[in-house]
């Protein structure tokens, strides 16, 4: 996940705004993720989804905000949501995500299993993890 000078200018337009600091940002779909650390989750978003909407009108994209956790199965939550997740099973470097219905087991997926990969990806850069399951 390399930075380029697009990425790096909506950091710091999102860190001027939200005042919290990112530590990632990359686009996921047709969706720009920033991943803020622990516990400004709610600051980031602020009153309202204000902040969301704000950026959101100014880049003219849709965005996702992260929280980053040490622990691969509350970031995995936090990253998959709205999707509920029933639940997480983490061993041996593997995660297994058990979730409710088809339908959200489909958007898990993705098309030609493109947001699966992703999320494997994003998980390895954070977690060194080996595979992430759906089922």
């Amino acid at each position: 996940m390399k930075l380029n000078l697009e990425l790096i200018q909506y950091i710091n337009l999102f860190e001027k705004i939200t005042r919290t600091k990112v530590k990632n940002c990359f686009y996921h779909k047709e969706r720009l993720v920033f991943i803020v650390g622990k516990g400004q989750g709610r600051k980031a978003v602020g009153k309202r989804a204000f902040n969301v909407q704000k950026i959101t009108k100014l880049i003219n994209k849709k965005i996702k905000i992260v929280e980053y956790n040490e622990d691969p199965v509350k970031f995995i939550n936090s990253f998959a949501s709205p999707i509920d997740i029933e639940s997480v099973d983490f061993t041996d470097n593997i995660i297994n995500l058990k979730v409710k219905t088809a339908k959200d087991k489909g958007i898990l997926i993705g098309r030609n299993g493109q947001n699966l990969e992703n999320i494997k990806k994003i998980m390895n850069y954070y977690f060194k993890i080996k595979d992430v399951k759906i089922l």
